[in-house]
């Protein structure tokens, strides 16, 4: 198994997240105007961060259409984010051409329904631990952390232990 986590991080040069149940918790929060919150973990955010200065980008793909992602997403400097997609498997071709990368070079975490499909198709799929069933037969790699609880950044680290074995500090 190690091996075969090693090869797949290896080729690692883009990651891919889904929002609700990955960087958050999927719940609904609600404040008493009705305006809804989200919580993020900031180990995700750092983690992008991590990645960014070891050459690697993050990409949003979400169903949702959000400002609070949007803004979250630019004050962590996610590369882009895609929102609003229902068929996510299609936005990977587009996304492929734009970082000039091929499917097999993208890691992707998701663990819902609607994440499945994207999944299949790139080099590296991951679900938190807490992922649907369906999503966690299929992944590469399933956290033993929770969707909300930094889950992100245990996929995150993990890429940059394999892909960078020789590296200590990744900061």
């Amino acid at each position: 198994m190690k091996k075969f986590l090693k090869n797949k991080c290896k080729k690692i040069k883009l990651v891919l997240t889904d929002v609700d149940g990955v960087l958050t918790d999927g719940g609904r929060y609600y404040s008493e105007k009705g305006e809804i919150m989200k919580k993020f973990h900031v180990k995700d955010g750092m983690g992008i961060n991590i990645l960014l200065r070891n050459g690697i980008s993050t990409v949003i793909v979400t169903k949702e259409n959000s400002k609070i992602v949007k803004k979250w997403a630019k004050e962590m400097n996610v590369s882009k984010t895609y929102s609003g997609i229902k068929i996510k498997e299609k936005e990977l071709e587009k996304i492929c051409k734009l970082y000039k990368i091929l499917p097999d070079e993208v890691a992707f975490i998701g663990d819902d329904v609607n994440d499945i499909e994207l999944m299949k198709k790139v080099g590296f799929s991951v679900t938190p631990s807490d992922g649907i069933l369906q999503a966690k037969k299929i992944a590469n790699y399933v956290c033993t952390t929770s969707g909300g609880n930094g889950a992100l950044r245990e996929m995150i680290d993990l890429i940059l232990k394999e892909k960078f074995a020789d590296k200590t500090n990744f900061y």
